[in-house]
């Protein structure tokens, strides 16, 4: 991580200070029209996967507004920052007095970032509207991104959303809009970015100084350069490699896979690669739980459609772990954090296998998380244990992973 740049990963650019933006044509062609209309929405939600540019839009969005804020007499098009212009310099620096930036603050104690943006964090945004601009410009606040606000931090941005000053403009990012609370999302409009493609992938790289990278590399990404940035800056690609290894290997050889990858997790910058390695986990088990629904809608009802929630207690009991409010603790962060590759199951896989019953997952997808989160509850991450807070899922063996019906929850 940047030492001047909390939470910025080694190689990338702040996105405030990024002349470049790389996709997403459609979507900053709508902002601009939309603001050049004169009726643009005070709350846009920029939504899609981390690391894709959703920040970069956002500030150059922002530049483009105080650049120009007379609607009528705005470019049609938002055109690249001019570094050395007055705007562009006071946003850099951090010292613009138009524009906010909320995103998780460092604790002064310890000097790490916090685990999520808290109230006090919120309530600089209702002081940063109370005061009056000098030039009557625009008031802009970029929350970067709103998936970390705690439970208080985002009633205390609602109440400010739902009456909104003049000419004020909220830009509220989004890795996750499922976990931003409904009314939140009511007062957006919402703006979906998809993951760059494998070209402007390459383009963004190499604007970042790296070329050269692989086919590995690309797909391992999807699409994001943050991702990216993980698999070539902080060992991505081995701990992958490890986990791929851990899942089909069995006996001494799984176990000495495992002691592999929690080293890899416990050393330098331990928070990105544990966050890089749960978000991978969460991709993984949607994946073939995904594949299970399908097979199981193909073959209706047959040994690949075995149930991975046996009924709808198992989806309640996920969205029950999916709705808790997020912990300013560090430890109590680390074990919803814990939790998330298996509650992050239920809304994005029901969404894609929605004509199914909630029992029409692999039974494979079952053994993979019981023995990830195993894994996750066993392995000491330097002089930290996290603890699991998945109870009630039993070890399943390769030989009865498919083709059993069985339940995660406890009676």
């Amino acid at each position: 991580m940047s030492e001047e740049r909390p939470g910025l990963l080694d190689g990338a650019i702040w996105p405030g200070e990024n002349t470049k933006l790389f996709g997403h044509a459609e979507a900053e062609a709508f902002l601009a029209q939309s603001y050049r209309s004169g009726k643009g929405h005070h709350a846009i939600l920029i939504e899609g996967p981390e690391g894709i540019g959703k920040a970069t839009l956002a500030f150059r969005f922002a530049n483009h507004v105080l650049s120009h804020p007379d609607p009528e007499t705005a470019p049609e098009t938002i055109g690249d920052p001019d570094p050395v212009s007055p705007v562009s310099r006071q946003i850099a620096s951090g010292a613009s007095h138009n524009l906010l930036h909320l995103a998780r603050p460092v604790d002064e104690k310890t000097g790490k970032v916090k685990s999520a943006i808290t109230v006090d964090e919120v309530r600089r945004a209702g002081k940063f509207f109370s005061q009056t601009s000098g030039t009557g410009n625009w008031r802009i606040v970029i929350i970067d991104p709103a998936d970390d606000m705690n439970r208080n931090a985002a009633n205390a941005i609602l109440k400010i959303l739902e009456e909104p000053p003049k000419r004020a403009l909220f830009l509220v990012l989004s890795h996750a809009p499922g976990r931003l609370l409904p009314t939140i999302r009511s007062r957006c409009l919402p703006l979906k970015l998809s993951p760059l493609a494998d070209d402007e992938l390459v383009a963004a790289l190499a604007h970042l100084g790296i070329s050269g990278e692989g086919g590995a590399v690309l797909s391992a990404a999807k699409g994001s350069v943050g991702e990216a940035l993980k698999l070539l800056n902080y060992g991505g690609g081995e701990i992958i490699a490890a986990y791929d290894e851990m899942l089909s290997a069995e006996g001494p050889t799984a176990r000495k896979a495992m002691h592999r990858l929690a080293d890899a997790l416990s050393g330098r910058e331990s928070d990105t690669i544990f966050d890089f390695f749960v978000s991978h986990v969460g991709d993984d088990i949607m994946n073939r739980a995904r594949l299970g629904g399908r097979r199981g809608a193909d073959r209706r009802g047959g040994a690949a459609g075995a149930a991975l929630f046996r009924d709808h207690r198992a989806a309640h009991h996920f969205r029950w772990l999916q709705s808790r409010p997020q912990a300013d603790d560090h430890q109590h962060s680390r074990r919803y954090q814990a939790a998330g590759p298996l509650k992050r199951v239920t809304d994005d896989t029901f969404g894609t296998c929605s004509d199914q019953p909630v029992n029409s997952f692999n039974a494979t997808t079952a053994s993979v998380a019981a023995r990830t989160m195993r894994m996750v509850r066993s392995c000491s991450f330097g002089a930290r244990r996290l603890p699991m807070m998945m109870p009630g899922i039993e070890p399943i063996s390769r030989a009865n992973s498919i083709g059993q019906s069985i339940s995660p929850i406890s009676q």
